[in-house]
């Protein structure tokens, strides 16, 4: 058993040997030239994984915006990379930056107007000669609106069999698209305005910060939030008034056009609560076509101004830019209106307002400026002194006692200087053309109520809805 155990492994033929050496030397190198497919398929997304994220985020965008304009599938930008680790390299290498040119049809190209691009760098892109931009420019005079590009704007070309422009498509607004169109003469130039329909929009804020702060986060417009401190101007002083907590509901009109809203229009009604205190405006026009604001109830919102500020006074001196002043004795200004009465007799505010100054002030002695909403202020001098409660940073109301004629300052008698100002500029009181306040006259009373109550009803169930919903 020993020797038999100890025998040599037996001897195959030397023919079998040479074909087993040959096999396995086959075997190694199919090995090296043909990978096995898990490891190409590693090389494959590490290739896709290096490329740039602005690179892919330029394909994903080109691609969402071709789904946008033909409603057609998109392909992935990635199903047409090959799965050869060299051809993913060359194709990586030779590919150009994100292209500004998009393709959709055989002779359809898009371009995106970037940074120094001109008419002739967009025609270029397409394949276009030079010759071409003078051509298109030189064949309607309207034409050279192509050349007023924006950056971000897209332009997209048609081109014909032969690879000239046949025709040439730009949207230049949410309202505005210009077509160039071939034609025997050349191209004919056609610029198409779409109409937008129009909806109403509510909006409500809180302010905690500024007003503008606080509108622009509701989602109103710079515009409609001076538009809305104008419709309150003469109630609320937007500069010094406004308080933390202060609310607004406003419903305006909203231009939109393929469901995007691309404007404004004039606020229809709007509420604001300020340091407690609510006030309500209604846009109305009227049968004769004018347009103004009034109060839920039908008082406008613009309030009128007493034409004289004093009862049973008389003018002792006008407006006037050359008076010889009677202290002075030399030629000043008079810009203002002097009523002259007996002493300790009322002054009136001329309007509602915003008490600017209630002390001394110079050779106007004692006196009272108010502030009437953004557009008007009124001056009042020479008082003897000033009535109960009127005070610098407080309000007044129309026809409220604010103080008492007197004689302080550079004046010869008793009588009240009166100053009348629009924009900061001086003007005669007695000619000048003040603001009516009538209310919704009588025959338009019911037509007024019929469009005010639905506007207020909205704004409450519109903010009842909002709060509910916050709330969960």
């Amino acid at each position: 058993m020993t020797k038999e155990s100890s025998k040599a492994p037996p001897l195959y033929p030397k023919t079998h040997l040479l074909a087993a050496s040959g096999i396995a030397a086959l075997l190694s190198l199919a090995l090296l030239v043909f990978p096995s497919s898990d490891v190409e398929a590693k090389k494959t997304t590490l290739s896709l994984e290096l490329e740039s994220p602005a690179e892919q985020l330029t394909q994903e965008q080109d691609a969402t915006e071709a789904v946008q304009a033909t409603n057609e599938p998109v392909t992935s930008p990635f199903a047409q990379i090959d799965n050869s680790a060299e051809d993913t390299q060359e194709t990586a290498q030779s590919a150009p930056a994100p292209a500004a040119v998009e393709k959709k049809a055989p002779n359809h190209r898009e371009v995106i107007v970037g940074k120094g691009d001109t008419l002739s760098t967009l025609f270029s892109k397409v394949g276009l000669p030079a010759a071409s931009v003078h051509d298109v420019l030189a064949s309607d005079k309207q034409a050279k609106q192509f050349s007023q590009l924006k950056h971000g704007q897209k332009l997209e070309f048609e081109l014909g069999p032969d690879g000239q422009l046949n025709n040439l498509h730009s949207k230049v607004s949410d309202l505005e698209t210009i077509t160039l169109t071939k034609n025997d003469k050349g191209y004919t130039f056609n610029r198409i305005t779409a109409k937008p329909t129009v909806r109403s929009a509510y909006v409500h804020g809180v302010i905690n910060s500024s007003l503008s702060q606080s509108a622009a986060r509701a989602g109103l417009s710079h515009s409609l939030t001076m538009d809305m401190a104008s419709v309150f101007g003469y109630d609320v002083d937007f500069a010094q008034d406004i308080r933390q907590g202060d609310e607004f509901d406003v419903i305006y009109e909203q231009k939109v056009v393929n469901g995007k809203a691309v404007g404004n229009g004039p606020i229809l009604s709007a509420r604001f609560t300020n340091r407690g205190k609510t006030y309500t405006a209604v846009r109305y026009t009227n049968k004769q076509g004018n347009s103004s604001y009034y109060t839920a109830e039908g008082n406008s919102m613009r309030k009128a101004f007493i034409r004289t500020p004093v009862d049973f006074a008389r003018i002792s001196s006008k407006f006037s830019m050359g008076r010889k002043h009677p202290i002075l004795n030399k030629i000043r200004a008079h810009k203002g209106v002097d009523y002259a009465a007996p002493r300790g007799t009322p002054i009136k505010a001329a309007g509602d307002g915003k008490v600017l100054l209630a002390g001394r002030r110079g050779g106007y002695g004692n006196t009272v400026i108010i502030q009437h909403g953004s557009t008007y202020t009124t001056l009042y001098g020479h008082m003897q002194g000033f009535a109960k409660g009127v005070k610098t940073g407080g309000s007044v109301k129309q026809g409220q006692v604010i103080g008492y004629i007197g004689t302080t300052g550079l004046s010869t008698g008793p009588h009240l200087h009166y100053e009348f100002q629009v924009n900061g500029v001086h003007v005669d009181p007695l000619g000048q053309k003040l603001p009516m306040a009538d209310p919704i006259a009588k025959a338009e009373r019911a037509r007024f109520l019929a469009q005010s109550q639905p506007l207020m009803a909205r704004m409450d169930q519109e903010k009842a809805t909002m709060l509910a919903s916050s709330k969960r």
